[in-house]
């Protein structure tokens, strides 16, 4: 970098000791960077770019999963039919996107080089409760583009190495952080996903069980929201999934969902609404 004295050393501040976050540094430094602070037009901008939608996670003994569709919309306009939408935050997190894409994108970028950032500068990683916090603060710079339609709604999901378990963040436009229990979704499609994760959650799922569950989910989004995508036989384009656990994260192969994506579709040719959850009845308790 080349200051704009033509001298080719770094800053002074680049060289001495500096706050852990690497946001706060950014904006310091070249603020212009910073998503939050790109000038957009009056009124509302939020048309003017895809929007991505849904994203759904559940937990497991052991870990959590969360998955998301690959459709971008531009009003009524299919934008994108293969968006990445889950993104591994670090090695035990992941965030999913909901919301402006290119913005939702750049924040995930900062993200990741935030927690980064942080673990360079202390010599340790940040507990799952601190990665939240960060998370929601960079949500919380964004609320000027929000209030002009550029809204980005993330959900966040990561192994807490403290307690042993699979834990899932949600997130309002104004940098609201909210733990969610067993399971939760977010987007356009997210009533019709968690109706459909209600039914199916079980607190003793498999790791195999929660990725099928959260598809399931993701079928059921995209059968009642047009701005959703299902799985896309033709293409042969499904749904991103990450499992995390307390070996770490990693995305299930293209190969792995499209098995379970083509069991699940094979189960809706007989019932197109979906499995449905078991009922117990008096008559069946009594049995």
């Amino acid at each position: 970098m080349t200051s704009l004295s033509g001298d080719p050393r770094l800053p002074a501040a680049f060289l001495q000791p500096g706050v852990s976050s690497f946001a706060d540094f950014l904006s310091d430094q070249a603020p212009d960077l910073l998503p939050a602070r790109r000038a957009t037009p009056q009124g509302q901008a939020g048309d003017l770019a895809p929007h991505g939608t849904t994203i759904v996670a559940a937990t497991f003994p052991g870990g959590v999963v969360m998955a998301g569709d690959r459709r971008a919309t531009m009003g009524n306009v299919i934008a994108q039919r293969d968006i990445q939408k889950v993104f591994p935050a670090d090695e035990f997190s992941c965030v999913g996107i909901a919301g402006s894409a290119g913005i939702a994108v750049e924040m995930v970028r900062l993200f990741q080089t935030e927690l980064e950032h942080y673990e360079k500068i202390e010599g340790t990683t940040l507990s799952l409760d601190g990665k939240a916090n960060r998370l929601a603060a960079l949500i919380r710079g964004n609320l000027g583009l929000a209030m002009q339609g550029m809204v980005v709604v993330p959900l966040f999901a990561g192994y807490d190495l403290d307690s042993g378990q699979g834990r899932i963040f949600s997130y309002d436009a104004t940098g609201g952080r909210y733990e969610e229990t067993a399971f939760h979704s977010t987007g356009s499609g997210s009533l019709f996903a968690r109706g459909s994760l209600k039914k199916l959650y079980r607190e003793d799922l498999s790791v195999r069980g929660a990725i099928e569950v959260v598809v399931q989910a993701l079928y059921d989004a995209a059968d009642d929201d047009s701005a959703t995508g299902g799985p896309d036989l033709t293409r042969r384009i499904f749904p991103v999934i990450h499992v995390i656990t307390a070996d770490g994260g990693r995305r299930i192969g293209e190969d792995e969902v499209a098995e379970v994506a083509d069991r699940v579709i094979a189960g809706r040719m007989g019932r197109p609404d979906g499995p449905a959850a078991p009922l117990t009845t008096g008559e069946e308790s009594r049995a």
